[in-house]
């Protein structure tokens, strides 16, 4: 198999199931990752702190499936330099799934708030002994860990790869409910007819469908729905050949008015994004969120929030279509802060709402933890198609 081959059929990150490593400086961390892997994905040395930034390697990890490991730098490291790596290791909480926790012999108090801080985010959390090859008697250590942790450890040994099988069978058995989520939800069932509505312009990757699409459809045909595609220009062509209506239409957020004017009674509309905001964070919080829009004043601050960072082009939904749109019915005052991929600020206070995009790129786990931030500091949050629908006056089911 090819590489481009291999690249289409491969899971996307974002449907990965996501294992971060912590643990301090030189207890082996990329070692593990290596192999848990079966392969040299991390760098590997003596020297404390080589692992400086989160390193991410996706693999099928047996038996827990399409997985995507994070190797991230020792949470002990030290000086400005040190802090700044700090921050970034504490930002892969955010989107961790799953933790191993690393330990090179008894633990600190820093592996005491670490572990801490995952029981708290109720991240299901492996303690991992390694080095164990090291220790003249690994089970005495083994048990103060167990005490020190409150949880009993796995004892490994990444240089010579023995426990390694005991430590998958430990993350798999951490997975309590490895069934996917369908897309659609129970919008379709077996043999209704769903039409996608996707313009392909400028903000289409040429040659090629983006992510919630291409999901969108898998989830569909896995229902045995019968799934026709078209452009919003050939939507009434598409209309008029069908015998009867669509049970649901699937729309692009940025021509929903033009799709609502055509769609026929009885049809259900929803739009890529709303189905990502069920998937992917809390649909009712975002519903709520979109309500917002309805008090924001010519002087509020409105957050555009993108998880990728792509290069932006004309008519680009966040950064043009919306500001557009909410300054024509709000005023010109309105201020847009952009931040995009894993830029996400920690004090929200300054803004009135935030505004995200679908998401499509982030794991359900990060998406939970900007809502849930958002709500701690109570600032309404919401996604393009949710505030893109309610700016319309369109109903969603």
């Amino acid at each position: 198999m090819d590489s481009a081959t291999s690249t289409f059929n491969s899971a996307p990150q974002a449907v990965r199931r996501h294992i971060a490593i912590f643990g301090r400086r030189n207890v082996g961390k990329s070692s593990l990752m290596n192999a848990l892997a079966g392969q040299q994905v991390a760098i590997v040395s003596p020297q404390a702190g080589t692992t400086t930034d989160p390193v991410n390697r996706a693999i099928e990890l047996h038996p827990l499936g399409p997985c995507l490991l994070i190797d991230t730098a020792g949470f002990d490291d030290e000086g400005e330099v040190g802090h700044l790596r700090n921050e970034r290791t504490r930002r892969v909480l955010d989107q961790a799934d799953m933790a191993l926790l690393v330990v090179a012999g008894s633990a600190s108090d820093a592996d005491a708030g670490w572990m801490a801080q995952l029981r708290e985010r109720d991240i299901p959390t492996v303690v991992v002994l390694n080095k164990a090859d090291l220790m003249p008697d690994a089970a005495s250590v083994a048990k103060a860990l167990s005490e020190q942790l409150n949880q009993k450890p796995v004892i490994v040994s990444a240089e010579s790869g023995s426990g390694i099988e005991d430590l998958r069978a430990a993350m798999a058995a951490l997975v309590t409910d490895d069934t996917p989520q369908s897309i659609t939800g129970t919008l379709a069932a077996q043999g209704d007819v769903v039409l996608l509505v996707m313009p392909q312009d400028r903000q289409a990757p040429q040659g090629r469908l983006i992510l919630p699409q291409v999901q969108t459809i898998r989830d569909l045909l896995d229902k045995d729905c019968t799934v026709l595609c078209c452009t919003a220009d050939g939507l009434r062509r598409s209309l008029d050949a069908l015998r009867e209506p669509p049970k649901l239409i699937i729309t692009d957020s940025q021509v929903f008015s033009q799709v609502n004017a055509l769609k026929p009674h009885g049809t259900q509309l929803t739009s890529f994004s709303v189905l990502m905001a069920a998937v992917k964070g809390s649909l009712p919080v975002l519903m709520s969120g979109a309500r917002a829009l309805d008090t924001l004043t010519p002087s509020s601050r409105v957050l555009i929030a993108e998880a990728c960072t792509h290069a932006p082009l004309s008519e680009d939904i966040g950064r043009e279509q919306l500001p557009r749109i909410i300054r024509g019915r709000v005023g010109d005052g309105v201020t847009f802060d952009i931040r995009s991929g894993k830029d996400f600020p920690a004090d929200l206070s300054p803004y009135d709402l935030i505004i995200h995009c679908g998401a499509c790129m982030f794991n359900r786990r990060m998406m939970m933890s900007r809502i849930a931030k958002a709500q701690q500091q109570q600032v309404p949050i919401t996604n393009y198609g949710l505030a893109l629908a309610h700016l319309n006056g369109i109903s969603l089911y």
